[in-house]
């Protein structure tokens, strides 16, 4: 049960975690209890922006003079959008799919606070390329780093060099929670002010 904070964190991501204690203010973290929409042929911009807005308003909603962060990161490469592995051996297809290609990394971010009625809702996208590569380094790839936790099957910050040519965009973004959006939100929201 969260303590008087100002601010939840609604996600179980221990990334956004991670990116959001950057900001040096205090939060606490409540798991949203929401079944979120993965239908990889759905617009990504409004799959994440939908599953962003499910969490935060789920949380809020039990904790209205909060204010609320959700997110939600896909992945998307030919028209399709590329969720979570269930298993490592679709881990490993998508990055066969992924190996020397360019796809985009959507993040929708939503903050709520019911109180004041406040509702924001923002998304972000960023461009990575991967180097080609084989079933060698996909193998090594994932014996390295847990894939089934991942947008895509991978973490931009995680054993880079063996797979990621470059990107384009906010790079927290890609690791699934855009920090200078979030922070310029949150300000706004006179939570950092």
């Amino acid at each position: 049960m969260p303590r008087s904070s100002r601010l939840i964190l609604a996600s179980a991501s221990p990334r956004r975690r991670e990116l959001l204690g950057q900001l040096g203010i205090p939060f606490d973290v409540v798991v949203a209890d929401v079944t979120e929409h993965e239908d990889p042929d759905t617009d990504p911009r409004a799959m994440v922006a939908h599953n962003a807005a499910l969490k935060a308003d789920w949380v809020a909603a039990r904790f209205p003079d909060s204010v609320v962060l959700g997110a939600d990161t896909t992945v998307f490469l030919d028209g399709m959008a590329i969720n979570k592995p269930g298993d490592l051996e679709q881990a490993r297809s998508m990055l066969r799919r992924l190996s020397g290609r360019e796809h985009t990394v959507y993040t929708g971010v939503a903050v709520r606070r019911i109180s004041i009625g406040l509702r924001i809702d923002q998304g972000v996208s960023s461009q990575v390329e991967f180097k080609p590569f084989g079933e060698a380094v996909i193998e090594e790839y994932v014996r390295l780093v847990n894939t089934l936790d991942k947008a895509g099957a991978y973490s931009i910050q995680e054993h880079t060099e063996m797979i990621v040519a470059g990107y384009r965009g906010s790079f927290s973004n890609i690791m699934g929670l855009p920090m200078e959006a979030t922070k310029q939100i949150l300000t706004g929201s006179v939570l950092l002010g």
